[in-house]
Order: structure tokens, then C-alpha cells, then sequence
């Protein structure tokens, strides 16, 4: 996840059939119109707003088992939202993911809805999903705005998860599905994470550079406590030698499934060995330094930094065309990095939080401040081609050259 992507990728964009969206749901304009949601929201499933810029891509491994959604003016708040992305995996990885899409944020609208007396305002019932209580501790976290939404997400989770069980027209047992969500009501913003899809934020720090702040920790079985929850519950974790760097759940008398995650919708199979379907949940209070969050499935992070996110994101002209460019970035880093490799499926949603477009001014000034090394190749930065930056590599006209690690192809955020 996260991998360090040094390869020098140019992109001067393609119009082969094949490098379109084959797969329904994979194509670019599917559901491009929002529908109405619970509650009063709308929900989007591709397409873009104001602030919202969302894609998704099939990769070369069948059909496109990653879904995403957007519900706006959630719980029938203005300006209120519901994000989420979805990543299937297992035969029917992909009726897992658009179950969970389209259920969960139903259900969490729902549960919050029923827990108001009768007759409460809207203002009322979003203060109970935590607008209004108490004071905020030292580091801006309200307490009890925090463990409101905890309690209401922890149950949505639970509820989509016994549903997958219950006898639905497909199978469960050894399929599943991550789940990365946010909420942001004002300047609330409450991240739920289940599984190795992520959730960054873009925020300004000083000389106005711009920086990742990752807001999820991919749920895996590296991780110390993830391992040993399962290892209690009587699963393994160990890695095959022909992937010695891909740990894997394990059933505990048979080599399968071999989940490279610890918590995940579905997948039945294992759910007695210690893969869990409930959340971690986190609370961020967000400044005026915040541009924007980008969620994304690990066909985005197993090829591209957290840093090379937002420097792509904050790049283009058009802030509805972010998550399309971003995702062929991805595609084209899985070409260079893993040319013998089936380019994953990925998806992308990003909330910008500001109604003006990102100036890339200072992302010039930022490369200057040497703070990382491109030959160690901490995150990306972008600058404007320049003799002085890239040596002898030189950028044709309308391309926006990223450390030279990349070359941007303007048109790709004009194409369709």
C-alpha cells in the first residue's frame, strides 16, 4: 500500500476501445444523474457536483468489483455528506461491494432517524448523531459527538453485515467487501474504515505547502493487533512463498481463502477466526487549512503515495474532472510498476471543502523547500516543467510534468 512509484510514466492519453469501461457499472457516465435518497439526500453513484468529483475504473482482472457513493445533504441537512468506497473481492466480491453501497448509508440515515422522538426537527436529529453536545476536549474532539456517531455507525456496519447473511439471492460465504466512509456535517467530519481501502485529507501547513494526512490505517494482517485478535480466534496468519510480503487469514485446518485483510463485509468463512465487520471509526474537527479528502480503493494506493494523491488531485483545472485523472494515473502506474500484472480495479471519491478551486501556486515553492527526496521518492510534488528541476527531461506543450516522475496530460481532464 502506498508503494513508492519512482518509474518515469508518461501519459499522452489513449482512444482504444479497450481502454474504455466495458462493465456497466465500470463506465465513466453510469448513473452520471442523481436519484433521490432517504431522508431528502441525493444520492450520486458517478458523476460529479460542486464539491464532489467521483470515478471508477475496471481493471484487467474481470468485472469491476469496486463501488462508490455519494449521498448529499445527508439526513436531509444542506451540505452535509455521505461518502463511501467499496471493494469486493472473492467470486461475487462485486454484489457484495454495490449491496453494501447502497444499503449502508440507508441504514445509518435510518437508524439515526429512529432514534429521535416523534415529531423532532431535522436540526434535532442531526444533533443526535452528534452536532451538538458538550464541550470539545484539548484537541477539539466533542466526546459525545464522537461516541453518538460511533455507536449509530458500529450498528449500520453490524445490520449491512447480518443482511449479507440472511439468505439474499447470492453468496456471502466466501466473498466480501472492504468499506472506507466519511460524514462531514459542518466542520464535523467522522471516518469509518473497514478493511485496506483509505481515506486522506489535504491540508495546508507552513510556507503553504500542501500535505497528506492519512485519516484511515489499512486494516491488515501486519498489523500487531489485527493479528493476534485473529490468531486468538483460532485463524492463521502467514504469507504464501510465492507472495512472502503478503500476509494472509487463513481458515485454521486449510489453506484458504487467504484474506489479506482483517476486517471485511462478508466472507463468512473466516468471520469465526477473527475478520470482523465492525469498523474503526475516528472523528477529525476540519480548519480552513483543509482543501480536500480523497477515498479510494488500494488500486489507487498500491501504486501511488499518499503525497502523489493530493499533488494530482490539486493539479487539475477542473475540480470535477480530479478523481477521472487520478484514476488513470493509478492505471498508468500499474503499467509501469507491474508490467506483468493485471491492473486492479479502482475507484475514487473526492470532497473538496472549499467552493474555490485550488491555486497551484505555491506547489512550485514547495519542491524548493527540500524537505523530501524524490530519489527516495517520498510523495510526489508538481511543478511546471522546468530545465532547472528535471535535467535533460523536457515536457511537450500541454503536459505539466510531477518531479518528472510523471508527465500530466492536460486533455485528459477535457476527454470523456
Amino acid at each position: 500500500m502506498g508503494a513508492c512509484c519512482t518509474t518515469h510514466i508518461k501519459y499522452q492519453g489513449r482512444h482504444h476501445a479497450e481502454d474504455d469501461l466495458v462493465d456497466k457499472e465500470g463506465k465513466g457516465h453510469q448513473q452520471d444523474l442523481p436519484t433521490p435518497g432517504h431522508n431528502g439526500a441525493i444520492v450520486r453513484l458517478q458523476g460529479s457536483s460542486s464539491s464532489i468529483s467521483m470515478y471508477t475504473r475496471k481493471g484487467k482482472k474481470g468485472i469491476n468489483q469496486d463501488a462508490m457513493t455519494v449521498w448529499e445533504n445527508f439526513m436531509g441537512e444542506k451540505k452535509s455528506f455521505f461518502c463511501g468506497v467499496f471493494d469486493g473481492h472473492g467470486p461475487l466480491g462485486h454484489k457484495v461491494s454495490r449491496h453494501v453501497r447502497d444499503t449502508l448509508p440507508f441504514k445509518l440515515s435510518s437508524i439515526i432517524k429512529t432514534s429521535q422522538p416523534n415529531g423532532c426537527t431535522e436540526n434535532d436529529a442531526a444533533a443526535s448523531a452528534g452536532q451538538s453536545y458538550g464541550k470539545n476536549d484539548s484537541n477539539g474532539v466533542n466526546k459525545d459527538r464522537f461516541s453518538s456517531w460511533e455507536a449509530s455507525l458500529i450498528r449500520a456496519f453490524k445490520e449491512s453485515d447480518e443482511e449479507l447473511n440472511s439468505g439474499l439471492s447470492f453468496n456471502s460465504y466466501n466473498s466480501g467487501s472492504t468499506a472506507v466512509t466519511i460524514v462531514k456535517q459542518d466542520e464535523h467530519l467522522i471516518i469509518s474504515n473497514l478493511g485496506d481501502s483509505r481515506a486522506i485529507l489535504c491540508t495546508r501547513g507552513n510556507k503553504n505547502r500542501l500535505i497528506p494526512i492519512q485519516l484511515t490505517v489499512d486494516l491488515k494482517p501486519r498489523l500487531p493487533d489485527e493479528a493476534e485478535r485473529i490468531e486468538k480466534c483460532g485463524g492463521r496468519v502467514f504469507a504464501m512463498d510465492e507472495e512472502p510480503h503478503v500476509l494472509r487469514v487463513w481458515a485454521p485446518h486449510q489453506d484458504s481463502p487467504g484474506l489479506a485483510m482483517t476486517r471485511a463485509f462478508g466472507d463468512f468463512c473466516l468471520k469465526d477466526y477473527g475478520p470482523s465487520s465492525i469498523p474503526e471509526v475516528s472523528y477529525r474537527r476540519l480548519t480552513n487549512n483543509d482543501e480536500f479528502v480523497v477515498l479510494a480503493t488500494d488500486g489507487v494506493w498500491d501504486v501511488l503515495t499518499n503525497k502523489e494523491v493530493i499533488t494530482i488531485v490539486a493539479s487539475v483545472k477542473k475540480q470535477s474532472t480530479a478523481a477521472k485523472v487520478l484514476v488513470y494515473y493509478a492505471v498508468q502506474a500499474w503499467k509501469s510498476r507491474y508490467p506483468g500484472s493485471q491492473v486492479d480495479d479502482c475507484a475514487v471519491i473526492c470532497l473538496f471543502l472549499k467552493e474555490q478551486p485550488l491555486v497551484s501556486k505555491s506547489l512550485y515553492d514547495q519542491d524548493h523547500d527540500h524537505d523530501y527526496d524524490m530519489g527516495k521518492c517520498g510523495g510526489s510534488q508538481l511543478d511546471f516543467a522546468d530545465s532547472n528541476i528535471c535535467g535533460d527531461k523536457k515536457a511537450k506543450e500541454g503536459e505539466t510534468v510531477i518531479n518528472c516522475d510523471f508527465t500530466m496530460d492536460k486533455t485528459i481532464e477535457q476527454r470523456d
